[in-house]
C-alpha cells in the first residue's frame, strides 16, 4: 500500500518562499508521474503541476509558472514543490498525488493516491 506524506507548509508573508516535501512508501514510486494539487477557499483540489517519473516534462498551471518548481529525487522516493513570491491567493492545503494514467493529468480524478495534505498559508 503506497503511501503519501506531505510536510513543508508553514505560514509566510506575501513575496516570499516554502519548499513543499512528499515522501513516498514503497518501491514503485520512480515509475509513476506525481502531480501537487491545492484546495483554497476557491476551489477543491485544483491542479498546480506535475512531473514525469523520469523528473522531465514539469508542467504548471498559468498562475504558478515562473514561481513554483516541482521536482523529484527518484532514490529518495521524494517529490517537491518549491514556491516563490507567494501570493496571498496561495493559500491552502497542498496535496501530492500519484497519477493514474488514462485520464488527462490535470485533472483530480486521474490521481489515484493521495497524501493528507499540508497547509500553506501567506499573509500580508
Amino acid at each position: 500500500q503506497v503511501q503519501l506524506v506531505e510536510s513543508g507548509g508553514g505560514s509566510v508573508q506575501a513575496g516570499g518562499s516554502l519548499r513543499l516535501s512528499c515522501a513516498a512508501s514503497g518501491r514503485t514510486f520512480d515509475r509513476y508521474r506525481m502531480g501537487w494539487f491545492r484546495t483554497t477557499s476557491v476551489k477543491e483540489k485544483d491542479f498546480v503541476a506535475t512531473i514525469h517519473a523520469n523528473g522531465g516534462h514539469a508542467l504548471y498551471t498559468a498562475s504558478v509558472e515562473g514561481r513554483f518548481t516541482i521536482s523529484r529525487d527518484n532514490a529518495a522516493n521524494r517529490v517537491y514543490l518549491q514556491m516563490n513570491d507567494l501570493k496571498l491567493e496561495d493559500s491552502g492545503v497542498y496535496y501530492c498525488a500519484r497519477y493514474r494514467p488514462g485520464e488527462n493529468f490535470y485533472m483530480s480524478t486521474a490521481y489515484d493516491v493521495w497524501g493528507q495534505g499540508t497547509q500553506v498559508t501567506v499573509t500580508v
